[in-house]
């Protein structure tokens, strides 16, 4: 079946547009945004809409922190063939110029959240490298993505209380990714089940913003700390100037003791010259992107799985009342404050710092699934 998207000059393949190059049923195509006010203790916004074209499943979810509240609103429905429209239930996603200024909405009338924001660059949109990794022969990640920092405008209401965004306060990051990872209800581990793979994911992502330019953090490291991915790069707010890489990562993260959670980090970037610089990543506000948004703790909701023709469903819980034990099961995005220090000067930023300790890690002397810190 056609689409008004196989008009436009774009086929990869001997393909129409609403269907990919492989049939692999794990291939998905999907968003990201964040967004934080100038304050604190202001609302930290995220949102994520999933296309999944081999499951005929697209999705969309918004949580918010805001104090002790924890906000939920998520849909889900049938795929269709236009693949342009990026609405789902109440949610909409709008490219209003590309790679430069989205539309990103809620309609109220939907749980204790909504909200009706623009997104616009404040730097180029940066190609991150491949994410590849094979499992006794079965591809399980195999993504590209992009990362753009900007600034938000419009408005934002949260249990009932009402934000005016403005662009010179409220900021943020948005990332686009797609290809091959786990999503929908959980596949028969077939002989991996009995290949001794260790089911750690160790992770860091982190999208830093300072004056002239932001430096963004990616690390994947198994229970020995073998890398699955490494790298640190500079991107200048000029687009003529092209992203720097910063050399090999290395971290020490302090836990809130009893937890898994971070209570500080510092990261070092190591030139092979010897240069060094360093960051110091102080966590503001913790949202737990994974209670209740699709990414696995509720086997009933899981991104790309089958809900029906359309379904609307919103949660609002207290922070406090989360299950700490689940809490070490997922990935947590911190707003939070950074200072760099490169060996002569010092510069202060603040960001998006995103940490998940799941398993085993022996730097951290984590044996079991449940070992705190």
């Amino acid at each position: 079946m056609l689409s008004p998207m196989d008009d436009y000059p774009i086929h990869q393949v001997a393909e129409v547009v609403r269907h990919v190059q492989t049939s692999d049923r794990n291939f998905y195509d999907r968003y990201y945004f964040n967004c934080h006010g100038p304050e604190s203790d202001s609302p930290w916004l995220i949102v994520g809409l999933g296309v999944y074209p081999n499951l005929g499943v697209t999705d969309c979810f918004a949580v918010v922190r805001h104090h002790d509240e924890h906000i939920v609103v998520r849909a889900s429905r049938a795929l269709g063939a236009d693949r342009g429209d990026l609405r789902v239930g109440p949610f909409t996603i709008e490219i209003l110029d590309g790679l430069q200024r989205l539309r990103v909405a809620l309609d109220a009338g939907h749980g204790d959240l909504s909200f009706d924001l623009i997104f616009d660059a404040t730097g180029p949109a940066a190609l991150e490298p491949r994410h590849f990794l094979r499992q006794v022969e079965r591809v399980t990640f195999d993504t590209q993505r992009f990362v753009q920092v900007g600034k938000w405008s419009g408005e934002l209401t949260v249990d009932g209380t009402r934000f005016d965004v403005e662009p010179d306060s409220w900021r943020g990051n948005r990332d686009r990714s797609w290809g091959v990872r786990p999503v929908g209800e959980a596949e028969p581990p077939g002989r991996r089940a009995d290949a001794n793979i260790s089911g750690t994911f160790f992770w860091i992502y982190s999208v830093m913003e300072f004056a002239e330019h932001s430096i963004v953090v990616v690390t994947q490291e198994t229970e020995t700390g073998e890398r699955v991915m490494g790298d640190a790069r500079r991107v200048w707010r000029d687009p003529d100037r092209e992203p720097e890489w910063l050399g090999h990562v290395s971290h020490q993260i302090t836990f809130i003791p009893g937890t898994r959670e971070t209570a500080e980090a510092t990261l070092t970037f190591t030139r092979p010259s010897g240069a060094v610089i360093t960051v110091t990543c102080h966590p503001q506000l913790a949202n737990y992107l994974a209670f209740g948004t699709g990414y696995g703790l509720e086997p009933d909701w899981r991104h790309g799985m089958w809900q029906g023709e359309l379904k609307v469903e919103d949660l609002h819980l207290q922070v406090p009342e989360l299950d700490p034990t689940m809490k070490m099961f997922c990935v947590t995005d911190h707003y939070a404050r950074f200072a760099l220090f490169d060996g002569e000067t010092e510069e202060t930023g603040d960001g998006l710092f995103e940490f998940a300790a799941i398993g085993p890690h022996q730097q951290y002397g984590f044996s079991e699934y449940t070992d705190p810190a």
